[in-house]
């Protein structure tokens, strides 16, 4: 499989789009801003040189709104700032990346909207924005030396650049690590973690400025010793709808043995171990929150109409999933793999709290 061929969010703004089913997302994001505020503050308040013009990066943007969501958030604070201290409006140089085949096409298209309001909302003498699209994996370069002051990532680096080698046919039975799952298969994606995060905190090193900062919210787990449900508990359900599929001949079992999620979902001390042995950056704070599966009438539901939250989170799941399944198993079964999928999170939804894990970590570029 590879990873970034076929990697990519559903496209577009249909019922079943990253657009219309990532607000787990943006709640994370939600989440993590007191730590990303805290982040900017800290850098404008120790950059001693009057910045002209400031360059930010969103590293796995996807399509959605939840990208420019948080970029009004940071222009916003950094203007704030920025009008204490030197009074008078910047440049902000924004670069958004993905892999080749994310939809930025909806995501460009939405950039006229995305100035207007935000010019509604803090007047038009913030400064200037120039928009720029990025392609590809960062786990390489991807931009020039000391040319980034400030980069933002969310929910992207619990992916994968590929499977670790060797992995086909290993994991029977399993899409992801599991209970059954053998030694060297956690083992396996353990150190492809290490490996990835360890390059991509090296390239990140290379094009941040020094005292530039970066905070990344990776999708995580709480237990040191996987595996467990707090693993991917989300990967364990679909799991076991694939299952039942290979149960019912609807899917070979073989199939399966052969498709592995190029995830891994690292602890607190895993994420803070590859920084501090990398060494390009400082560690200023770790935090670890957990968002509830049953968000979808909380305050981001401002209809105030009963909303099937496990519908939801199903098609959340689908948004992300259905691109990396289609070429493996093939379209014909993905509607009859998402309904039976909903169906077992509604269960284990009506049995249990289910949440997801959130670790984020705000970086200083030595």
């Amino acid at each position: 499989m590879e990873v970034s061929k076929i990697l990519h969010m559903n496209s577009g703004v249909g019922d079943k789009s990253y657009a219309k089913n990532s607000l787990l997302q943006r709640k994370a994001m939600s989440k993590a801003w007191p730590i990303i505020k805290e982040a900017i503050e800290d850098y404008l308040c120790t950059e001693n040189t009057p910045i002209t013009t400031l360059s930010i990066a969103d590293l796995g943007c996807s399509s959605g709104p939840n990208t420019l969501s948080i970029l009004s958030d940071l222009i916003t604070q950094f203007h704030k700032i920025i009008q204490l201290h030197h009074n008078k409006p910047i440049q902000y140089q924004i670069f958004f990346n993905d892999l080749p085949s994310n939809d930025f096409n909806f995501l460009f298209r939405s950039l006229s909207k995305f100035l207007e309001d935000l010019k509604n909302q803090i007047g038009t003498d913030f400064g200037t924005c120039f928009f720029n699209g990025v392609p590809g994996s960062f786990y390489g370069r991807l931009f020039p030396n000391k040319s980034l002051h400030f980069v933002h990532s969310s929910y992207t680096l619990h992916w994968l650049s590929k499977v670790s080698e060797g992995m086909e046919m290993v994991n029977k039975g399993n899409i992801f690590i599991n209970r059954t799952s053998p030694k060297n298969v956690i083992e396996g994606y353990y150190k492809q973690f290490q490996k990835d995060f360890s390059l991509f905190l090296k390239c990140r090193g290379e094009e941040i400025v020094s005292g530039g900062r970066m905070v990344v919210t990776i999708l995580g787990r709480t237990d040191e010793s996987p595996p467990n449900d707090d693993f991917c508990y989300t990967l364990t359900l679909l799991n076991l709808a694939i299952n039942n599929m290979v149960k019912e001949g609807m899917i070979r079992e073989e199939k399966v043995d052969r498709f592995n999620v190029p995830n891994f979902m690292p602890s607190s001390e895993e994420v803070k171990t590859e920084v501090l042995k990398e060494g390009s950056f400082i560690v200023n704070r770790v935090e670890v929150a957990r968002i509830d599966w049953n968000s979808y009438n909380d305050e981001f539901n401002q209809s105030n109409v009963f909303v099937d939250s496990s519908y939801c989170y199903a098609k959340c799941i689908r948004s992300v999933f259905e691109p990396l399944m289609i070429p493996h198993f093939g379209e014909a079964i993905v509607e009859e793999l998402f309904h039976k999928f909903g169906k077992i999170v509604k269960d284990e939804m009506s049995k249990k709290q289910c949440q997801e894990t959130n670790i984020t970590i705000s970086l200083t570029k030595k």
